[in-house]
């Protein structure tokens, strides 16, 4: 993973030089700390506020300042800086701010409400899974498990990323989006490349290579 450094006139990035104007900017966080500060984003954020000494609302905000206080007290080298180099250099929009708060934009397992957003919705979308579950997702269509709501894809190639967590070689599902919406299932995309529903019965899921029934 790439380091986050900031330029002062276009912000933070995580490459060698500013990607606008080439300027080397000043290092913030080092590739392993950056990986170290998202990772305990994701998790106080999405899973465990209480254990990380975070105040989160019912729609999932926290105070930046309370999180940034968190990360410096479990890490000598973290300040608001970095939690805002994480946030602006992260590729798959993890997170969301909103003035002084900050919310993880998926992922939860904690019972919080993101409400609607008007961001459109693809008429397909995709799911990587452990090909083991199959028969089970036959059965029942996709439910949340762990997490809050179910995760959905809008790629291919990123589906299949998420698959290889449980899976070396997962199944990738298609999900015929459209007409879940037609049925009246609510989507909702969230960060750069997901999209939410509370779950996908059978009729909406295909395996990629199979005729649908």
């Amino acid at each position: 993973m790439r380091g986050v450094r900031r330029c002062d006139t276009h912000g933070f990035f995580a490459a060698e030089i500013c990607p606008n104007c080439g300027d080397p900017g000043d290092p913030v966080l080092s590739g392993d700390q950056r990986g170290t500060l998202s990772r305990f984003l994701s998790y106080a954020l999405r899973h465990d506020p209480d254990d990380a000494g975070i105040e989160v609302t019912g729609a999932g905000w926290a105070e930046v300042e309370a999180v940034a206080a968190a990360v410096s007290e479990q890490y000598d080298w973290a300040d608001e800086t970095g939690v805002d180099g994480v946030v602006a250099a992260d590729p798959k929009g993890r997170f969301e701010v909103d003035g002084g708060r900050i919310r993880a934009a998926y992922g939860h397992s904690i019972d919080v409400s993101l409400g609607p957003t008007d961001r459109p919705v693809p008429d397909t979308l995709y799911h990587g899974t452990d090909p083991d579950a199959l028969p089970q997702i036959r059965r029942q269509g996709l439910r949340p498990m762990t997490r809050q709501l179910v995760h959905l894809s809008g790629t291919e190639a990123a589906a299949l990323d998420v698959g290889r967590r449980h899976a070396a070689d997962p199944a990738l599902l298609v999900i015929d989006a459209a007409g879940m919406l037609t049925e009246g299932r609510t989507i909702t995309k969230r960060g750069g490349d997901v999209y939410t529903t509370e779950r996908v019965p059978p009729a909406f899921i295909t395996r990629a290579g199979e005729a649908a029934e």
